[in-house]
């Protein structure tokens, strides 16, 4: 038997520092220090400001400043390894500041270079407030379209999709942050065949399914019933399925979306590829609001984040929970041994 393969340890940016971001990296560390089958993580962030938001809470955690990811190993047990990302002016939870903006943006670079190259084995993001961003000239969407951008080449971006997992659920959103109206608009056979061929291929390739099982959710309520709730389930959703199945990817649909998500029809697929942004978040949080992870499928590296937003309303109260945070770590673990198993094997 071969050994398991060595894995760098996994980076964690900052997030908002106006949110829970911190405070959920602080917990993490408490709750995954002593874990012996845990792998480690390092945070991209500004030391003071853990420091005194720890001092705040009353988390016993001591914080190590680290030159690079290798020092991580050698630090874990003891502190929390830090990668220094200085913030502009000193953070308040629940008071969003513009002038922090370039340090959140550069957090997430510095951990996708680093994951990319390598020298981290994936990254968890904590979560952003996008408007912020935005206030800064920030030009993407959300997470999942700069991240497309960092793992592009030849300045294409990558081809990415969004899934929202947990222990019971997969979804992929065909269309994701767009206004409802928008997304039936742009809602296409090709669209649809684009994002269950990139998430036939990472469930393949990180989730050890030979053979994955996709779901494809109608558009219209009990899939348009004939056509008569609306002819896009006929004439966009239907075709691509079987664009799907002569690729040779396991696709079954349209199927109504208010009966696909209950626990028997959940058992014959491994997962719901849906038309908008709702139609797949709903279940997935109503289902498992506490430990839904968000993953970005088709980029060069792997990266996952909690399935919720900054929650401003609660930063530095101590009260932030941390399931989320910490599904988002054992996948994105899971992932990366994944993927340094199937290299060595190949």
């Amino acid at each position: 038997m071969s050994a398991p393969p060595r894995l760098a340890p996994l980076a964690v940016t900052m997030g908002e520092p106006a949110g829970v971001g911190g405070e959920l990296t602080l917990k993490a560390w408490l709750a995954r220090r002593a874990a012996r089958d845990a792998l480690p993580f390092f945070a991209i962030d500004d030391p003071v400001r853990l420091r005194h938001l720890a001092q705040r809470l009353s988390l016993a955690v001591d914080i190590v400043e680290i030159d690079t990811p290798a020092g991580t190993a050698g630090t874990f047990a003891r502190a929390l390894p830090v990668l220094k990302q200085p913030l502009a002016v000193a953070a308040r939870p629940g008071h969003l500041d513009v002038r922090n903006a370039a340090a959140v943006i550069a957090s997430i670079e510095r951990a996708a270079t680093l994951a990319r190259d390598g020298r981290a084995s994936a990254m968890v993001t904590n979560p952003i407030q996008k408007k912020t961003l935005q206030e800064a000239g920030f030009p993407h969407p959300g997470h999942t379209e700069f991240l497309a951008a960092l793992g592009g080449s030849a300045g294409r971006p990558a081809d990415v999709v969004m899934m929202l997992a947990c222990r019971e659920l997969r979804v992929v959103p065909v269309t994701i942050h767009v206004a409802l109206r928008q997304a039936v608009e742009a809602l296409s056979t090709d669209l649809i065949v684009r994002a269950g061929r990139i998430a036939a291929h990472a469930l393949r390739r990180d989730a050890g399914l030979d053979a994955p099982r996709l779901a494809v959710a109608g558009l219209n309520p009990h899939a348009g019933e004939g056509g008569t709730m609306g002819d896009e389930d006929q004439r966009i959703v239907a075709p691509a399925v079987a664009a799907l199945r002569a690729e040779g990817i396991d696709a079954t649909g349209p199927m109504p979306p208010d009966t696909m998500f209950h626990a028997a029809a959940r058992a014959r697929y491994d997962l719901a590829l849906c038309m908008y942004h709702d139609q797949a978040l709903i279940p997935i949080k109503t289902i498992d609001f506490a430990g839904g992870v968000n993953v970005t499928l088709g980029l060069p590296f792997i990266r996952t984040s909690p399935d919720h937003g900054t929650a401003l309303d609660i930063a530095g109260t101590g009260s932030a929970d941390p399931s989320s945070f910490l599904a988002a770590l054992d996948m994105a673990a899971d992932m990366a041994h994944r993927r340094a198993t199937r290299a060595l094997a190949a």
